[in-house]
Formats: structure tokens, C-alpha cells, sequence
């Protein structure tokens, strides 16, 4: 069985609160895999749902682009290795550069929007920064008839796009805000995964308050947090985090509108990062001279 590591306690406890050697034998149980420990601490605990893992692999910057009349708009993902870099600008230039061209060429295909001048432009910035820079991904958003996207950047590290039905401008960029601030899992109750409906009424059942509860009691039991669990989950639900008094739905309605949908990019989510212990990497050059 692998060793459990500091760091893969310290990022347990930071998701769930537990203690130290909680989160030591959870880990050990789990074979060192965090997501089923977090979920067998769960079952056995009734922990509630941790947070997500803030570890990101890359830096670099999101970027958004809307039309005019709110038909459309994209949001792009452009990596580089350091924080530092990401700031320049000459990488924010670039950063402008690529968004604009997959707006015009409204095209989630990074290859062929970055063929040609554009990847040129992208190796003179590699030889000129010294760090490897990259499109990871974009996504395009488009509108029903009689309705809009909205946009919001969060200091230039998460872009979201809103699709709503009616409301305006303001509303949208409003409910992109929310989920940048938020980060619900769906966008609806009806969008959320059977599968994670599935998973999530697995965890309850294995919860000790469940046991020997009559079938009819369980089941009521059941359905009702499934639906605190959608609630808390899915953007329409929550409540507006510019006034927690209504919910994001009553906010767009009251201006007229519905909300369809988000599509939202943070830098790096997804990627493992390397940690580098530069201390280490200090000596291990001084050795070699």
C-alpha cells in the first residue's frame, strides 16, 4: 500500500475540517485515493459534502468575449508555467489576441483557430518569456431566440458565460458574478446527473442516522435531502449572493428573465500540479557545478 503524505492530509483536512488523524486513517482506508475518502467519511460521519480541491496545476488567465447584441460569446483558457509571467504584458496581450480570434472565428477547435499566425505569435512569446504557453480550451455560448449571454471575470483567473431568457445586460452579468462566486455544480435542479443523484442517495442511506429507519421513513428521509442537496447545488436554487433573501431564479425573474444555463473556466481546474521543492533544486544544481 503507497505511503499517505503530509500534503495528501493537509489537503483532506483543508476540504473537510477533520482532524489530523482522521484524516490519516481515512486516507490509509481509502488507499490514499482523497475522493472515496471523503465519501467513505461521509457514510460513516454524515460529514457534509467537502469542498472542492483549490490545487490547480496551471497559471495563466481566462478570458471572455460577447457580441453585441448578446447572441453569442466565448470563453478561452490560456495557460502559462508561473503566476509571475501570467501577470506580464506581453502574455495578457496574447491572452487578448486569442480570445478575439475565437470570437471571430466563434470555434471551440483550438487547434485549428491557433494554426498559422497565431501559433506563431505564441512561440516568439515561449522564446521571448522562457515558459511554455498554451490554449487549453474554449467553449461558445450561444442564445435562444429572445434571449442573451451574459459575461463576468473574476481577476482575470474564472470566466463565466450565462445564457438567460429575457432580462438584460445587467441581470446576466449579475448571475455570472454569482457563479463565479459560487460555483454551483448545474444550473437547474433537472440538470443535475442520475448518476450523481445516484451517488448522493448512496451516501445518505450509509449515513448512522439511516439505520433501521422503516423503508417508507427512509425513503421520505431520502428525498428530502436530495432536495436540500439540489437546492444547495444548483444555481437557480441558491440564494443570490448580491442579496441571499431571494434566490437567483426570483433575482432573473423579477427582471423579467430565466435562467438557462453557465458555462464557467477556472485557470488550471483539473490539473495535477507538481510541487517543486526549490530548496532541493538549489542544492542539486550547486552539486553539479
Amino acid at each position: 500500500m503507497a505511503a499517505i503524505s503530509a500534503s495528501q492530509v493537509k489537503e483532506l483536512r483543508e476540504r473537510t475540517g477533520l482532524g489530523m488523524m482522521e484524516c490519516k486513517k481515512a486516507l490509509t482506508e481509502a488507499g490514499g485515493d482523497i475522493e472515496v475518502a471523503i465519501e467513505n467519511l461521509r457514510k460513516s460521519s454524515g460529514l457534509k459534502a467537502a469542498k472542492k480541491a483549490g490545487r490547480t496545476a496551471a497559471e495563466g488567465a481566462v478570458a471572455t468575449r460577447v457580441a453585441e447584441d448578446g447572441s453569442y460569446g466565448v470563453v478561452v483558457e490560456i495557460n502559462s508555467e508561473t503566476d509571475f509571467v501570467a501577470r506580464d504584458d506581453n502574455f495578457k496581450a496574447f491572452a487578448d489576441q486569442v480570445a478575439d480570434a475565437f470570437f471571430a472565428a466563434k470555434s471551440e477547435d483550438v487547434a485549428a483557430v491557433m494554426e498559422g499566425a497565431l501559433e506563431s505569435a505564441r512561440e516568439q512569446l515561449v522564446q521571448k518569456i522562457g515558459e511554455n504557453i498554451g490554449v487549453r480550451r474554449c467553449a461558445v455560448v450561444e442564445a435562444p431566440k429572445g434571449g442573451l449571454v451574459g459575461e463576468y471575470v473574476h481577476g482575470g483567473r474564472i470566466g463565466v458565460l450565462t445564457v438567460l431568457k429575457g432580462g438584460n445586460a445587467d441581470v446576466a452579468k449579475d448571475v455570472a458574478m454569482h457563479v463565479a462566486a459560487i460555483n454551483p455544480a448545474v444550473a437547474r435542479p433537472e440538470d443535475m446527473p442520475q448518476e450523481q443523484l445516484d451517488k448522493e442517495k448512496a451516501i445518505i442511506l450509509a449515513q448512522p442516522d439511516m439505520a433501521g429507519k422503516p423503508e417508507q421513513i427512509a425513503e421520505k428521509m431520502v428525498e428530502g435531502r436530495l432536495k436540500k442537496y439540489l437546492a444547495e447545488n444548483s444555481l437557480t436554487e441558491q440564494p443570490f449572493v448580491k442579496d441571499p433573501n431571494q434566490t437567483v431564479a426570483a433575482y432573473a425573474k423579477a427582471a423579467g428573465g430565466e435562467v438557462l444555463g453557465f458555462t464557467r473556466f477556472e485557470v488550471g481546474e483539473g490539473i495535477e500540479k507538481e510541487e517543486v521543492d526549490f530548496a532541493k533544486e538549489v542544492m542539486e544544481q550547486a552539486g553539479r557545478r
